[in-house]
């Protein structure tokens, strides 16, 4: 595939490339046939006594230049330079790092499968794991959820004992491996009235002031609307769904009525990116263990 839109981008770098190796053989040519008079000068005084002589340029210079030319055009026929040209080496960047990512995982795989034969719990525990997770974890996930792991609004906290997929080892490594896709549906058919009856009735099941009226009203349509469907009955959510819990003090968007009518009005997308294509069995194991750890002790 092209790295330019249209061949004229891919002129354009050729000419400005072999332009400027073409004006330094220009400048080379130029002075080798150029006469000089040693000692006599151009006429050109500065600051009184600083005068411009009729000299050739060194000699260590006009040497540089040649190098450089020679230089550019060797490499210009074995690595990529020249517009869509790639080279005779076939070199790219991304091949290199591609090579050097190979090199370094065959180096450091022995080590991620000592921890992926062990339980996951255990790695936990491992203190050298710990820190590669750590490091896994800085490097990939604290863009989302923090470096903290706190998270922030639409992005989960890894560090307390809430987890919306599931929080057993088994989860914890599906979540990482496989990704998520955490979906409510929007209803902005039920009216306007409606969705503010079920934001104060959603507000009360985890003890928020709102109007009791209201709530009642949103009692039934809870289960008219069918929420109950993923929510269950109660309110308690289902880990298998990802439909939360609304009965705890756990808000991924927030908790202000406002917010859960925006929510309910016009739905949720949230989606965990699937990590084991790109970091492989070893380094997810450790990250998971890692991820784990992050809530042992949360109240």
């Amino acid at each position: 595939m092209s790295d330019f839109v249209s061949d004229f981008w891919n002129l354009y770098v050729i000419v400005i490339v072999v332009g400027s190796i073409l004006a330094c053989v220009v400048l080379l040519i130029v002075q080798g046939k150029a006469t000089f008079t040693p000692g006599k000068t151009m006429g050109h005084v500065w600051d009184g006594d600083l005068e411009e002589y009729n000299n050739p340029m060194p000699k260590w210079w006009t040497w540089m230049f040649v190098i450089t030319v020679v230089f550019a055009f060797v490499y210009l026929a074995l690595y990529p330079g020249l517009g869509n040209f790639k080279g005779m080496l076939g070199w790219t960047s991304v091949g290199q790092h591609k090579a050097e990512v190979e090199k370094a995982d065959a180096a450091a795989k022995p080590l991620f499968d000592k921890y992926l034969a062990m339980d996951l719990k255990a790695v936990a525990g491992d203190k050298q794991a710990m820190e590669m997770g750590k490091r896994l974890y800085l490097t990939y996930c604290m863009q989302c959820h923090g470096a903290d792991a706190r998270g922030a609004k639409g992005f989960p906290n890894l560090a307390d004992n809430d987890w919306q997929w599931g929080g057993e080892p088994e989860q914890v490594v599906a979540t990482i491996a496989a990704g998520r896709m955490g979906v409510m549906p929007p209803h902005p058919q039920l009216g306007a009235e409606t969705i503010k009856d079920l934001a104060n009735f959603v507000r009360s099941l985890s003890g928020l002031p709102g109007d009791s009226v209201r709530a009642a009203k949103g009692k039934e349509a809870f289960v008219a609307a069918g929420c109950l469907g993923c929510h269950g009955p109660e309110g308690k959510g289902n880990i298998a769904m990802g439909a939360p819990n609304l009965t705890d003090k756990v808000w991924l968007y927030g908790s202000s009525e406002a917010t859960i009518i925006e929510t309910i009005t016009n739905g949720r997308q949230n989606k965990m990116p699937a990590w084991k294509e790109f970091l492989g069995d070893g380094k997810v194991h450790v990250l998971s263990a890692y991820v784990l750890s992050l809530s042992q002790g949360a109240k």
